[in-house]
């Protein structure tokens, strides 16, 4: 089956001098780059109605427009799987999400995964793009995530992503005792050399900022609350590592496991076994895309995650 997908944006001024493409993925982050240029090249986006090249470069205040056909991918098949609801009406999916789910299909991952779950629990999802997921969470990353049960709401959740509007704020343990809160204000995009990690970077990179509070300090972490303002991959994950406080328990970012001089065998253990990153998105924020009033929820933090403070706190009064 195929679903018409119809959009439009207006082009920010401190896009100005951006290429087409690179606008229309900064614009469009729901869809793939090579999606958005097959769009452009076949006439079904547009610039002020008129049909551009994806190189072109714009001025600002242009307006973007989508008229295009997404065919259901066939191979996506409905799973049983367990899905922790928060919320639930007939626009909106809330859930609070399992380490090891990975959200999406993709190589190597085909089934099991949070779009399978989700053609099992609503099948009529399966006409939206992506199922009506707007924006992921790592595989080992826990917490909250707000899916679209149609495409009036997945283009009004897309369009707070896009605008920031939508609050997401996760708790995560850093290695090292920071020494206060900050922000981080700096470029992701993909490693030069591995394209499956993220770095900071001025090459091929969209902006990136992150805020973080300490909520508490241990003999050599420090847990801490971070907000962001852009959802790009990694981004916590990244700019913690990016200031020299990786998270717990990263295996891509994470670097030499550090050890806090004169700590617990116990501690030692379970930093050794810690089996992935410490990061949980507790908190979200949203206006409703039917009833346009706001909406919040918040998880408590998931076992590993409790267990990871108790011991940090028991090392630190020993």
């Amino acid at each position: 089956m195929a679903e018409t997908i119809s959009l439009q944006a207006t082009v920010p001024f401190e896009l100005s001098g951006s290429r087409l493409d690179q606008i229309a993925a900064e614009l469009f982050p729901d869809y793939s780059r090579s999606r958005l240029q097959s769009w452009i090249k076949s006439g079904q986006l547009t610039v002020n109605d008129a049909q551009r090249k994806p190189k072109e470069k714009l001025n600002g205040g242009e307006q973007l427009k989508i008229e295009a056909t997404e065919v259901n991918n066939d191979e996506w098949v409905a799973q049983d799987i367990a899905l922790d609801i928060v919320y639930e009406d007939d626009d909106i999916l809330v859930i609070n999400k399992a380490a090891g789910l990975v959200v999406h299909p993709a190589a190597g991952h085909q089934s099991g995964t949070l779009l399978n779950a989700l053609l099992h629990h609503a099948p009529d999802m399966a006409h939206l793009p992506r199922a009506g997921i707007v924006h992921r969470l790592d595989k080992d990353t826990t917490g909250l995530m707000v899916v679209a049960k149609n495409l009036m709401a997945q283009n009004a959740l897309v369009e707070q992503l896009q605008d920031r509007s939508m609050g997401r704020e996760y708790e995560a343990v850093s290695v090292g005792v920071m020494t206060g809160g900050g922000k981080v204000d700096a470029p992701i995009g993909r490693h030069a050399k591995d394209r499956k990690r993220m770095t900071v970077t001025d090459t091929g990179s969209k902006p990136a900022v992150t805020h973080y509070r300490v909520l508490q300090r241990y003999r050599g972490h420090t847990h801490i609350r971070c907000k962001l303002e852009t959802g790009r991959t990694h981004q916590i994950r990244v700019h913690m590592a990016h200031i020299n406080y990786p998270l717990v328990g990263d295996p891509v970012y994470g670097g030499r496991m550090r050890l806090p001089a004169g700590c617990t065998e116990t501690l030692k253990e379970l930093l050794r076994t810690f089996g992935r990153q410490a990061l949980h998105a507790k908190r979200l924020e949203l206006c409703h895309p039917a009833t346009g009033d706001m909406m919040e929820w918040e998880v408590d933090l998931p076992e590993d995650f409790l267990h990871l403070l108790d011991v940090l706190k028991t090392d630190q009064e020993d």
